[in-house]
Parts: C-alpha cells; structure tokens; sequence
C-alpha cells in the first residue's frame, strides 16, 4: 500500500457525484417515503376505512351544528336531526362491517335480490296513500311516525351490484366483444330504474345513476362510437327533461349568480355562496354560522358544504374534498389492482357513484353546476342515502382486503393470544407472497377485451 510522506497511509476522500445525479435532500427523502407508503398492501384498505370514518364523524359534526336552528324553527329539540343521523349511521356501521366480512361470493348472490327489492319499493312509491311528496318529489316511503325511506337511494347500490356481476358474467363467457351483449340487459335494467325515478321527479339521483351506467360500461371496455352514442342518447333525453321544466330551467340559470334575481329565484345558490365567502381561511367558528338562521335553505343536506366552509373556513372544505380525493383513490387502486372481473366493475362503480355525487354536490353549492338536489355522500343529513352508501364502503373494505399481499399483511398483523406464531406464518404463506414495497400487479399477456 502506498504510503505518504509522513509514513502514515493516505486518506481516502469521497468521491464528487456523477454529473447529472441529483444530490440527496430532505424533499427528496420525503417523496420516496412517501412513495413507499402509498405502495404498501394496506394503503387502500385503510384510506377506504380511515377516509369515510372520517367524513361520517365531521358529517355528525356538522349535521349537529346546521340542523339545531331548523330543528327549532319547527318546534322540535335542537339535537333532533343529530339523532336521527347518529341513530342511521350506527345502522350504516353495522352495515359496513357486515360487507367488509362478506365474502365476493356472497356479494355477488345478494345482487338479484336487493335490485328485485329496490325495483319493487319505488313501484311502490307511486301507489297513491303508500308514497309520500317531499319538496315536490315524490320518491319517499313512510315507516312509521317521523322515519322515511328513499328507495332510489338503494337503486344505485343495486345497479352497481347487479351490473358487475352481469358484466362480470359475460366476461367470463367472452361476450363483451359483442356490442349487443355489452348492452343488453344493462342499459334497458338502467333505463327502467332511471324511468322510475323520473316518475318521481328525481332529476338529481338520476344523474348519479347514469353516471354509474356510463362508468360500468367505461370498465368494461365499450368501443368509442357505442360510448359516445348511449351518451348522446342520455344527453338528448336530459336536455328534453331540462327544456320541459321551468323548475330545472331556473336552476340551470342560477350557475354562476351573484343576486338572488328576481322573485328570488337563486336564493339558494346565492346565500350559499355567501356562507363560502364570508368563512375566511379559518371560518368563524363551530356553531356560529349566520347563514343557518333562516337564510339558507337545506342548510343540514344538501349544502351542508357551504355550512361547513362557513364555520370551519378554507381549511375545513379543503379537508373534506381531501377525504373524498383519497376515498376516490383509494377505490381506483382497488379497481386497477384485481384479476377479479366482478371486483373491478363494482369497485369502480361504488368510486364513480361517491364521486360523482360529491362532485355534483360541491359544484353546486359553489355555483359552477345546477342545483340538482344530491346530499353530499356519508356528510349531509338523511338516513335513506347514508345507509347504502356505508354498506358500498364496506364493499370496498372487503375488496381491498381479497388483495392477496393485503390479506397476508393483515395476517402478520392479528393477535398471537391462543395461536401459534407457525400458523400466523402458515396463512400468510396461504394468502399469497410478501410484497411489502410494491403491491402493483400486472395483468398476463392476454387481456380480456373488458380490461383497459
């Protein structure tokens, strides 16, 4: 070894980086940790379960806070709409936790049944003295003293179940190459439970169903000009719907107003836009909204986004529409990561159906869309939109848990009490192989023609 003058050996100095190779640095480092974590198995399966916890206990929040004023004006406690929904979502979270536990099988036998039972209940609301008119649309069911159903509300959860096992079905026969398959039944089954809403009146959950129809036949890989003609079909009908309806005509109107107009036609949207401006970035507080106090109509259901970005300011509407993002996420990667055709059809229909809504909804209260008269999904007051939409998280949780590298993260991760640590390696070895940094999956060589 060569020595230096001294005697002693020469120290070695660090090489410079090789030009072109960013040095290492803190926001570095904070991407790739966060790149790592959103690649873990359990990502999704505890964005589905955190995210719409999450939302539900706000929306209890603010269910609480926007609803007392009404509650009074109507001569009823303060805390009566808060029962009502805390009462709905404890039936909701048994839900959940029923469909988290189900398996696929399960799922896929239940589809018949709740489309039979949702088609048979909105017959049912045109019985006259069986279905009951609220605000002008009839659409609701009476149970019994100040308890009401919607029953469109679970025609969307039987749409998406039924169309993914049909899809799911064909696609198995290979029959989704057909355009005749891909259609039939699917859109005449989704034009029926459209007609009987719009029987009703219903102009707002008919647009969500479409949106789930357009989103099924999208994950099932429908050709551009079949796509784009079943759309212009959906659209002639809506703009005939539209034009016939000076309700739905003011409505369309009110995007974009800053006055209530005259004979205050806009009213709504315009104090809506109130309550956003006048939150500020922090908001003026839980509970001191001004807006509640008569100004804004449906102050507790459909905008209770503007009630919230009132009193919980720029930063608490941020944080919801960053819950919903993730929630949104969270149901595409589980959509995009499964071999089960039955699991990515209904899994992308439970996304587009919540984010639809919630966009349709937000754009509303901040002017840029009609008021089409959706709650807000898991946030706004009402037990009949609550009810299905938890039970369709809880088929999310269950999809996101059939992820072979999810299941064996979850096995490494339950109580040894009674158990063999052998047999918790036992049924992770069953569950699949350990692939802690990446859980991307891809798909053989040969694609199914319903696979994008």
């Amino acid at each position: 070894m060569p020595t230096s003058r001294t005697g002693r050996p020469p120290v070695r100095r660090a090489g410079r980086p090789a030009a072109g190779v960013p040095r290492d640095n803190p926001v570095r480092r904070f991407h790739l940790r966060a790149r790592k974590a959103w690649d873990r198995p359990l990502t999704a399966y505890y964005l589905i379960l955190g995210g719409s916890l999450l939302i539900t206990v706000l929306g209890l929040v603010m269910v609480y806070s926007a609803s007392q004023i009404t509650a009074l004006q109507l001569s009823l406690p303060g805390s009566y709409f808060f029962r009502k929904q805390f009462l709905a979502a404890l039936i909701g979270g048994a839900l959940l936790f029923a469909a988290s536990r189900m398996p696929v099988k399960l799922h896929r036998a239940l589809a018949y049944p709740i489309l039979a039972g949702a088609v048979f209940m909105m017959i049912l609301v045109q019985v006259p003295g069986i279905g009951l008119s609220v605000n002008g649309n009839q659409n609701w069911i009476s149970l019994g003293g100040s308890f009401q159903i919607q029953p469109s509300e679970f025609g969307k959860l039987a749409l998406v179940l039924w169309g993914a096992d049909l899809l799911a079905r064909k696609q198995d026969k290979r029959l989704l190459t057909q355009w005749k398959h891909m259609l039939v039944p699917l859109v005449p089954a989704a034009f029926m439970l459209l007609g009987l809403i719009m029987l009703g009146g219903d102009m707002g959950t008919a647009i969500i169903l479409t949106a789930i129809l357009f989103g099924l036949l999208w994950l099932a890989g429908a050709p551009t000009r079949l796509f784009v003609g079943v759309l212009s079909v959906a659209l002639a009908i809506g703009f005939l719907l539209i034009r016939t309806s000076p309700n739905r005509m003011s409505r369309l109107a009110c995007i974009g107003a800053t006055e209530p107009g005259p004979n205050d036609t806009c009213w709504q949207a315009v104090h809506g836009i109130y309550a956003l401006a006048s939150g500020g970035l922090f908001g003026s507080g839980l509970g001191a909204s001004v807006e509640k106090w008569g100004q804004l109509p449906e102050a507790h259901t459909d905008f209770i986004f503007a009630i919230t970005g009132e009193e919980l300011g720029l930063a608490g509407t941020l944080s919801v529409l960053a819950l919903f993002a993730a929630l949104g996420y969270a149901g595409i990667r589980v959509a995009g990561r499964t071999e089960d055709p039955f699991v990515r059809y209904a899994a992308g229909g439970v996304t587009t159906w919540i984010t639809a809504q919630a966009v349709i909804n937000i754009g509303a209260v901040l002017g840029l869309l009609p008021i089409a008269g959706v709650p807000l999904p898991l946030f706004s007051y009402g037990g009949s939109a609550l009810l299905p939409t938890m039970f369709a998280i809880g088929l999310l949780i269950a999809f996101a848990r059939e992820d072979p590298a999810a299941r064996a993260a979850l096995a490494m991760r339950q109580p040894r009490f009674g158990r063999k640590r052998g047999a918790v390696r036992e049924s992770a070895r069953a569950a699949g192989p350990r692939r802690w940094n990446t859980m991307r999956r891809r798909a053989s060589a040969a694609r199914s023609s319903g696979e994008r």
